[in-house]
């Protein structure tokens, strides 16, 4: 059975560290040190947000539609993942 990639220690909450990628089809492996990317910190629910965004482009009206959820529950997912990406949020209210 396989498992998404864990971003972070199960123990201590620290990144964890990719250290082995194998190839099931011919057997190869490269052993290293690699990341596993800002995505691998996200929790399902949070990634099947992405998913959801970026298939209607961004459009938050289909976003609302296709998830069943209001225009502020939107925002505040958007605003979740953003933070959860390591970037900040502006909260000020957008000039007229």
């Amino acid at each position: 059975m396989e498992h998404r990639v864990l971003g972070a220690c199960p123990v201590c909450s620290g990144r964890l560290k990719i250290k082995v990628l194998h190839c099931p089809a011919c057997n190869t492996e490269v052993k290293g040190n690699f990341t596993a990317g800002k995505f691998a910190h996200l929790t399902d629910s949070q990634l099947e947000f992405v998913e959801v965004f970026i298939r209607s482009r961004g459009n938050i009206k289909e976003v609302e539609r296709e998830l069943g959820i209001s225009y502020p529950t939107v925002r505040n997912k958007l605003d979740e993942i953003i933070k959860a990406l390591g970037y900040s949020v502006d909260t000020s209210p957008e000039d007229s």
